[in-house]
């Protein structure tokens, strides 16, 4: 969603990338180049970050962070990437661009990639670049794996590197979800090296038309079993998330945070050492 606002004749553009989880992960192959094929479902989720853009006041633009901190030089943030890699094609106005962080990071909910997915399309709307969805899923598929599929932003069935696209039926509508982020950061890298890739016995295109509570028997992420080895706690988080009635809990993506699909919302702040959220599907 995008808000336009005019005050004291100053254009301000908002929007507000949300994150996604992962239901099911399989890594199947890795690739010459390096990087891995997957198969996994991208389902999008109501935990957002705020993200803005106005015309910059000293006609030089500015990035101004707030909200959860994020280490590293403000330049190399995906937001002022995909600004530096939009404008190297099409004119764009100097900005001044403010991101409100709220998606935890480290947390295979994919929160960088979103920001900066939302951004080129806040650009594309704001300098009426009239870019296509398709336009802007090239683009972005350069800045990450999983950029592209917050141009969309709805459940895909994605493969490849996580680029690929098909669309499918589901919903999860009317459930709760339960988001555990431990107080721990697993790097991509890390994640990897303890995965042996190979195909699924039955593919989640197939497994997502059972009903849910049948999920928990066979649809996994492929990234837990060396994860939870080197850091059990996440382990006992899904355990525990099982144990309060979840109809299917997983880590999402390559971890660290956690997540429960239940009928009926359940308590927020159960979780020691962990930042946790209650968010309506």
């Amino acid at each position: 969603m995008f808000i336009f606002a005019f005050i004291t004749y100053r254009i301000i553009m908002i929007c507000f990338p949300n994150a996604k989880i992962n239901l099911g992960l399989n890594i199947v192959a890795k690739r010459p180049d390096g990087y891995h094929n997957i198969e996994t479902i991208f389902y999008p989720i109501n935990l957002c970050d705020s993200l803005e853009i106005v015309p910059a006041q000293s006609k030089k633009r500015t990035f101004n962070q707030t909200g959860l901190q994020i280490e590293g030089n403000p330049s190399d943030n995906l937001v002022m990437k995909a600004y530096q890699m939009l404008e190297e094609k099409y004119p764009l106005p100097e900005l001044d661009v403010y991101l409100l962080k709220k998606i935890p990071f480290g947390a295979g909910l994919g929160g960088g990639s979103s920001d900066a997915a939302f951004m080129l399309k806040l650009l594309n709307n704001f300098a009426k670049l009239n870019l296509t969805k398709k336009e802007l899923e090239e683009i972005s598929g350069k800045l990450g794996a999983d950029c592209a599929f917050f141009i969309q932003n709805k459940p895909v069935f994605a493969s490849g590197i996580g680029n690929i696209f098909e669309t499918i039926d589901i919903s999860l509508k009317g459930y709760y979800l339960s988001l555990v982020k431990p107080h721990i950061h697993i790097s991509t890298q890390e994640a990897y090296a303890a995965v042996k890739p190979s195909y699924p016995i039955d593919s989640l295109k197939n497994i997502i038309q059972k009903p849910i509570m049948e999920w928990k028997n066979c649809m996994i992420n492929d990234f837990e079993s060396g994860i939870f080895l080197k850091y059990p706690e996440i382990q006992m988080i899904k355990e525990k998330l099982y144990d309060l009635g979840a109809e299917y809990a997983s880590m999402s993506g390559s971890g660290s945070s956690v997540f429960g699909i239940f009928k009926s919302p359940i308590q927020k702040n159960i979780f020691n050492n962990a930042d946790s959220f209650l968010i309506p599907l």
